[in-house]
């Protein structure tokens, strides 16, 4: 049992905190909760501290929209907070889709639907990028905020918190699209939001860390990592992982049995090895 919950335990602790969330919001809508009210674009917690997606923000000031100052303050409590624990931690332990997704890969690797397809893939991961490049650009020119009004995180959100309409259609295609065209499809290849997090997720300072002596090159972590290519110093040598692509979902920590991965501070890794 307690090996069980140490190779899972961040995965148990990632639901509680996604449907956790989903919960507060339907029991706003619902039962007049003021926990956390609104959605994952602009929310208020406990009554008193906003809440906004600075990605959102950034498409409604290319569309050239007046934005409120709870907005502006809601959108630098976002980004201070995801500044620290890591950008892409949104993804993981926040997102929605995220369930989505990982269920999708579950499924890839049950029924070893990777081995089966060892073309090349059709899309780069950088895909993503171009994708938030472009939502701003059509939000300048459109006067919306594009990826907003398309967005199958919002569509996700908005059906369980006020009921399933046409989310159901665009969930559905990317989970398909996860467990038979590409894996990792959205959230690795095209979700802008994931590629605005990845920026914002250079600079933070919560990482997770690679300890070279005690790696016995098993390769489990880049099996379940959502972005294996941020582990290129697998059995190479003792660094953090300095790539904002990292979602920090701790799923390499969780099945190292040789305690090689685990979270570190950035700061502290850095005094450390400068002796300081």
């Amino acid at each position: 049992m307690n090996k069980l919950w140490s190779h899972y335990r961040y995965l148990v602790l990632r639901r509680i905190v996604q449907v956790g969330i989903l919960v507060l919001f339907f029991g706003a809508n619902a039962y007049g909760w003021k926990i956390l009210t609104g959605n994952l674009s602009t929310s208020l917690f406990l009554g008193v501290i906003p809440m906004s997606d600075p990605y959102a923000l950034l498409q409604m000031l290319a569309a050239g929209a007046v934005v409120a100052t709870d907005l502006l303050i809601g959108a630098a409590v976002a980004t201070a907070f995801y500044f620290v624990i890591g950008g892409r931690a949104f993804c993981s332990w926040v997102c929605p889709v995220n369930m989505i997704t990982d269920a999708a890969n579950g499924l890839r690797r049950a029924f070893d639907i990777d081995r089966a397809q060892l073309q090349k893939q059709p899309i780069g991961r950088n895909m993503r990028y171009w994708v938030l490049g472009l939502s701003l650009i059509v939000s300048a020119v459109a006067g919306i905020a594009a990826f907003e009004f398309i967005s199958p995180i919002s569509m996700l959100h908005r059906g369980i918190v006020f009921g399933m309409g046409f989310g159901w259609t665009a969930i559905a295609m990317i989970f398909l699209f996860d467990l038979f065209v590409l894996k990792n499809g959205w959230c690795g290849h095209v979700c802008p939001l994931g590629g605005f997090y990845s920026l914002l997720g250079k600079f933070s300072l919560i990482r997770v860390h690679h300890i070279e002596e005690n790696c016995t090159l098993c390769m489990k972590c880049k099996t379940v990592c959502p972005e294996k290519q941020v582990l290129h110093m697998i059995g190479k040598e003792s660094l953090p992982v300095l790539s904002g692509e990292c979602t920090n979902c701790a799923r390499c920590i969780e099945v190292c049995d040789d305690d090689a991965l685990r979270f570190s501070i950035r700061e502290m890794i850095k005094n450390k090895k400068t002796g300081e």
